[in-house]
């Protein structure tokens, strides 16, 4: 098992920044690919940014140039930085890890964040 747990959420003006945190309760060494994933009210999640254990990162169209996901192999915490948020970046969001010997994600609670124009 794996317990996820999001944190850094809130409410921001339109062109600020926020910073999300999630740490695992295992040695993210153990952890294929770990991602950010978003879903606004009456839309599908969406993947946001996920880093792999090598550290290779991918973003979605919308966020590149924008956010930045990192990682802390000695915090076992991966980060979002999103900067230059937009009204339309206003959702939940949610961490995802695959463990190396899981056939199946594991999910955080999520975390909310409101972006006010």
């Amino acid at each position: 098992q794996v317990q996820l747990v999001e944190s850094g959420g809130g409410l921001v003006q339109a062109g600020g920044s926020l910073r999300l945190s999630c740490a695992s309760s295992v040695s993210i060494f153990n952890i294929n690919t770990m991602g950010w994933y978003r879903q606004a009210p009456g839309k599908q999640r969406e993947l946001v940014a996920s880093i792999t254990s090598g550290g290779s990162t991918n973003y979605a169209d919308s966020v590149k140039g924008r956010f930045t996901i990192s990682k802390d192999n000695a915090k076992n915490t991966v980060y979002l930085q999103m900067n230059s948020l937009k009204p339309e970046d206003t959702a939940d969001y949610y961490c995802a890890a695959r463990p190396i010997w899981a056939s199946r994600d594991f999910w955080g609670q999520g975390t909310q964040v409101t972006v006010s124009s």
